[in-house]
């Protein structure tokens, strides 16, 4: 007997001045899906997802700049801000020459991904949102010591999130709080996340990444007006032990989008470390008729 499943491609393309890192899968002829991964991950975090929806899609999953293994030359002299992530990955996508997909975002993979919604929403066919917030009432209490250094962003507050959140411990915690069997996680998914933090210049990067959130917030309007006038078909499918993104964002898409499938599970923020295959199905079972 044979067992056959979808090859996964691990490639690089260059967008907006940058080696961007993919991972694809799936028939070139099949219909997009666009993954967007959050902090402090990459595309590995869709590393038993891909696979699953590979079987019916093209399933593409891009580094962000700063993450994984996507390389930014530095005399490419890159700013690190959300507006900018989103204008590399619009290039990405142009590279790739994708007109049409159904959009997957996570954590920062929303504010990236919902950008090129709102510049394009032509171009979305349905969307997925795991813990991608879009909603003031979407902020956990996890966030208080980011919202003291976006008030004060002095060398202090600095310090604060660099030592709570860009560390093994912070990481590890991102992974495991929450979850109620956590023995389910691979310890290579934060360790990784960990190992490539440290690479020189990473961590204020990402500090600067954190003090650039705040300017998502002002765009929430724009992309709940994306939700309201598309109706897009939508999954929000949401780990509802996470402390940074609380349930009542995910509920709150019900409220412009008549469309949206709200779902929460017994897990925490990387909810894909527990649930990739129910996630998977119920991206078939909910969305399959709206992906083209």
């Amino acid at each position: 007997m044979s067992i056959s499943a979808p090859v996964v491609r691990y490639q690089h393309v260059d967008a907006d001045g940058v080696r961007v890192f993919y991972r694809e899968a799936g028939d070139p002829a099949a219909p997009v899906l666009l993954l967007l991964h959050g902090f402090p991950s990459s595309s590995h975090m869709y590393r038993d997802l891909i696979p699953l929806l590979a079987t019916r899609y093209r399933v593409i999953a891009p580094d962000l700049p700063g993450f994984g293994f996507t390389e930014v030359p530095a005399e490419r002299n890159y700013h690190y801000s959300f507006d900018n992530l989103a204008i590399t990955v619009g290039h990405f996508v142009d590279a790739l020459q994708l007109n049409r997909y159904a959009l997957y975002v996570f954590d920062y993979g929303a504010p990236v991904g919902l950008r090129l919604a709102v510049a394009h929403p032509e171009r979305v066919s349905a969307l997925i949102s795991q813990n991608g917030n879009a909603y003031l009432e979407g902020l956990g209490d996890a966030w208080a010591p980011i919202r003291t250094y976006w008030a004060e962003p002095s060398e202090a507050n600095r310090e604060v999130i660099r030592n709570a959140v860009i560390s093994l411990e912070g990481t590890r915690y991102q992974y495991l709080h929450g979850v109620p069997q956590p023995e389910l996680v691979a310890p290579e998914s934060y360790m990784l996340d960990v190992l490539l933090m440290q690479r020189p210049g990473n961590d204020e990067i990402q500090l600067d990444l954190f003090l650039d959130y705040r300017n998502n917030l002002t765009l929430y309007p724009a992309f709940q007006a994306f939700f309201k006038a598309t109706q897009v078909p939508a999954l929000v499918i949401w780990g509802q032990n996470d402390p940074f993104f609380i349930p009542p964002g995910a509920h709150a898409y019900k409220g412009d989008n008549a469309n949206a499938v709200v779902e929460l599970l017994d897990t925490g923020h990387f909810a894909l470390e527990t649930h990739a295959a129910h996630i998977a199905q119920r991206i078939h079972e909910v969305l399959g008729h709206a992906i083209d």
